[in-house]
C-alpha cells in the first residue's frame, strides 16, 4: 500500500471545507438564529464551535468606511477567542477614519453575523463576522454608518416597527484581472459578452460566472431569487431575498465581494462602477423598500392610490422633498453622474412612478406582503449602510414636499454632475444633522477630493481619472497621491 507523501498538501493541510448544501443549511439556520437568540446566547455558541472546530484556522472580521469599502483582516483563531473583547486596529490608515493624533479604534464583534464562506471561491478554514467600529472608550465610532444603522434599526423595533429591504445590484464583467487599476481611457474595458436581457449561452463566460456566483450566493444563505444578464452587454444582475435593514447592507457587500472573487479565480473583473463603458445602459443598486408593523404591512392600501397607504405616500414625500441633497449619498463618485442619463432608462427625475423607470420612485406592483416603493437612483458604488440610513432618516424626520397650487408642476432632475451633487450636499443643514457634522464634513471632504481629479465635464469617454481614483478601485498607491 503506497503511503501518502509527508509534503502533500491535502495532508499537511486539513482545513475546513463545506459541501455546498451543508453550507446552505448552516447559514440559513445562522440567519434564523440571530433573529431569535440573544447575543449572549450566540456568543456562547459560536465560541464554543470555534474552539472544537480545529480545521478552521482563522476568523476574518470586516467593516465598512465611510465611503463604502469594505476592509476585512483576519485573526488566528486562537488570539481571536482570547483577546475579542480587545481587538484594535490603527484607524488613520483607513481612509475617511480616523486622524493620525487618534488613530486607535477598537472592533465589536458582531456574532450574529457569522457567515461560513465557500472554500473553493474564498480558500478553506475560515468564517466571517462583521465588526461594529468603536472609540477607545468603546462608544459607536461616528463613522460606522453600519452601526449607526443597526441602531436607527433598534430604536424603529421599539416602537414595533421593521424595515425590510431587498436591494438589486447590477454590475459588469469584463476581461482581465485588475482591469480597473489597469484601465486606460484610450482602450476602456473590454466586453467579455455581446448578449443582452436574459441572453447568453449556457456555457459562455458571462453565464459561468453568473451560475457560480449564484450557487456561492445560495451556499451563504443569501436565499436567491432570481439571476441573468442584464440588458447592456456583459452586464449581469443577481436577486436574493429581502431582509431586515442591517442584513440587507450586509448581504450588498458579501455579494459584491463574492462576485469580485468569482470573477478573480476566472482570469476577469466584476466592476461595480455605475457607467464603465459609454454608450450602454450603467448599473444601478435599486433599493426596496418596505415597513412592517406587528407583521402587518404598513406600505399596502388595497384602496389606497397603486394600492400604497398613506404612510407610504408620506415616505416617498419625504424622499422626493430631500432627492436633490441626498444625491452625493444616493451616487457618491464622478462615475456615477454619468450613469444618470435620461437616453439609457436611467431613473434621473424627482418623481414617482408605477410605470416609468425614468423616475428616482418606482412602485412595483404589490401585494399586501410585498407592497413597497423601489428607490431606483441608487448607484452601486454606494455605502449600502449609508444610503440606507439616510434614506431612512429622510423617511422619517423629512420635511414632506409642498406643493404651491399656484404653479404648473414642472419636472425636477437629480444633479447632472457631482459638483452640483456636492454643493447641494454641503449646503443641506437637514443631511447635516443626519449623518453628524464631523461625518458630514469627513464624507464630502473625499467626495471633493475625487472631484478635483476629474475634468468637470464628463464628455463621451469614461475618463481614466474617474476609474482610477474612484472609491471602490483598491489601487493603495493612487489614494496616497490624494
Amino acid at each position: 500500500m503506497l503511503k501518502a507523501k509527508t509534503d502533500d498538501p491535502a495532508v499537511l493541510k486539513n482545513f475546513l471545507e463545506i459541501p455546498y448544501d451543508e453550507l446552505e443549511v448552516m447559514n440559513l439556520k445562522a440567519a434564523l438564529d440571530a433573529e431569535t437568540k440573544s447575543p449572549a446566547e450566540l456568543e456562547k455558541e459560536y465560541r464554543d464551535y470555534l474552539l472544537k472546530e480545529k480545521r478552521l484556522k482563522a476568523v476574518t472580521l470586516c467593516f465598512t468606511d465611510i465611503e463604502g469599502r469594505f476592509q476585512m483582516l483576519d485573526y488566528d483563531k486562537q488570539f481571536f477567542l482570547r483577546a475579542a473583547d480587545n481587538l484594535t486596529f490603527d484607524g488613520s490608515s483607513i481612509r475617511g477614519f480616523s486622524a493620525q493624533k487618534e488613530s486607535d479604534l477598537r472592533l465589536g464583534i458582531n456574532w450574529e453575523s457569522i457567515f461560513w464562506l465557500p472554500a473553493d471561491v474564498f480558500g478553506p478554514g475560515k468564517v466571517i463576522l462583521f465588526a461594529t467600529v468603536l472609540n477607545r472608550d468603546k462608544t459607536v465610532y461616528e463613522s460606522d454608518f453600519r452601526a449607526r444603522l443597526a441602531g436607527l434599526a433598534a430604536e424603529l423595533a421599539k416602537k414595533g416597527i421593521t424595515a425590510n429591504v431587498a436591494a438589486e445590484v447590477e454590475g459588469f464583467l469584463v476581461s482581465g484581472l485588475n482591469a480597473e487599476q489597469n484601465y486606460n481611457k484610450s482602450v476602456g474595458f473590454t466586453l467579455i459578452s455581446t448578449g443582452g436581457y436574459f441572453h447568453s449561452l449556457p456555457l459562455d463566460r458571462l453565464k459561468m460566472f453568473i451560475d457560480a456566483s449564484a450557487e456561492a450566493q445560495r451556499a451563504m444563505g443569501f436565499k436567491n431569487e432570481k439571476d441573468h444578464p442584464e440588458v447592456a452587454p456583459s452586464q449581469f444582475e443577481l436577486n436574493f431575498s429581502y431582509a431586515s435593514a442591517v442584513r440587507a447592507c450586509d448581504l450588498v457587500q458579501l455579494y459584491k465581494l463574492l462576485c469580485r472573487q468569482v470573477a478573480a479565480n476566472m482570469g476577469m473583473t466584476a466592476t461595480f462602477l455605475p457607467k464603465p463603458i459609454a454608450g450602454v445602459n450603467g448599473s444601478g443598486m435599486h433599493l426596496n423598500l418596505s415597513f412592517f408593523k406587528s407583521g402587518k404591512n404598513i406600505f399596502h392600501d388595497s384602496k389606497g392610490e397603486d394600492s400604497l397607504s398613506c404612510a407610504a405616500w408620506d415616505v416617498i414625500s419625504r424622499i422626493l422633498n430631500h432627492a436633490p441633497e441626498l444625491s452625493l449619498v444616493l451616487n457618491p463618485s464622478v462615475n456615477a453622474y454619468r450613469r444618470l442619463d435620461p437616453h439609457f432608462e436611467a431613473p434621473n427625475q424627482i418623481k414617482v412612478s408605477s410605470v416609468d423607470r425614468g423616475s428616482m420612485i418606482r412602485i412595483p406592483a404589490g401585494n399586501e406582503t410585498s407592497a413597497r416603493i423601489e428607490i431606483r437612483s441608487v448607484g452601486p458604488d454606494a455605502n449600502p449602510y449609508l444610503a440606507l440610513y439616510a434614506l431612512l432618516r429622510t423617511a422619517l424626520d423629512g420635511a414632506p414636499l409642498t406643493k404651491d397650487e399656484n404653479k404648473r408642476d414642472r419636472v425636477r432632475y437629480l444633479p447632472g454632475n457631482i459638483h452640483d451633487a456636492i454643493r447641494l450636499f454641503r449646503a443641506s443643514d437637514f443631511l447635516k444633522s443626519v449623518m453628524g457634522g464631523a461625518a458630514h464634513e469627513k464624507y464630502v471632504a473625499y467626495k471633493q477630493t475625487a472631484a478635483d481629479r476629474s475634468p468637470k465635464e464628463l464628455g463621451t469617454i469614461v475618463k481614466s481619472s474617474e476609474v482610477l481614483f474612484h472609491h471602490e478601485v483598491t489601487n493603495q498607491m493612487l489614494w496616497h497621491k490624494f
